[in-house]
């Protein structure tokens, strides 16, 4: 039985042709893994934008969900917690305060630093978009078998804290 060909295996092919001096193998692996996380941010965007929201926006609502009650952090938290830096988690914040669903406040500990806090409506918006994001996510994982999606994540984990510093 022959294994069906994907994307990436022409291009190897092709790149076997035209420098056969090279071993790509690594594309293998490396342009599946790219193909698959644009596929994915396609999905879970769409998720995301049935709830009014970008990528980037969600990012912010569920780090602030994600830190309990009283659902606040600091714009540098934040960017921690979402991976991208304090000027782009100002812009985000400056879309979901204008749309009622965070509200920034003068930090008690620090008179000029900032806090930005999940309003009600901002918690219950992330509450019933996080359950169609986890449902979606599961949705797209059903193309492996339980025990296929258990080792792809611990691969992907061994490999991601070999190449991630220790939090």
């Amino acid at each position: 039985m022959t294994e069906e060909q994907d994307h990436v295996d022409r291009i190897q092919a092709a790149w076997r042709v035209e420098r056969p001096d090279l071993d790509v193998r690594p594309q293998g692996v490396i342009g599946r893994l790219h193909r698959i996380a644009a596929r994915l941010t396609s999905e879970l965007n769409l998720v995301y934008a049935q709830y009014g929201l970008t990528e980037g926006e969600f990012d912010v609502l569920a780090a602030l969900r994600r830190a309990g009650t009283p659902y606040e952090r600091a714009p540098g938290e934040i960017a921690l917690h979402t991976m991208v830096t304090t000027g782009a988690v100002s812009k985000r914040v400056d879309r979901l305060e204008e749309a009622g669903l965070v509200h920034r406040r003068r930090s008690d500990a620090d008179g000029r630093g900032r806090m930005v806090r999940l309003t009600p409506a901002g918690k219950r918006l992330i509450d019933k978009a996080f359950a169609a994001h986890i449902a979606n996510e599961r949705r797209l994982l059903e193309t492996l078998s339980p025990a296929e999606a258990d080792q792809l994540e611990k691969l992907l984990k061994n490999w991601l804290t070999r190449l991630e510093p220790a939090d």
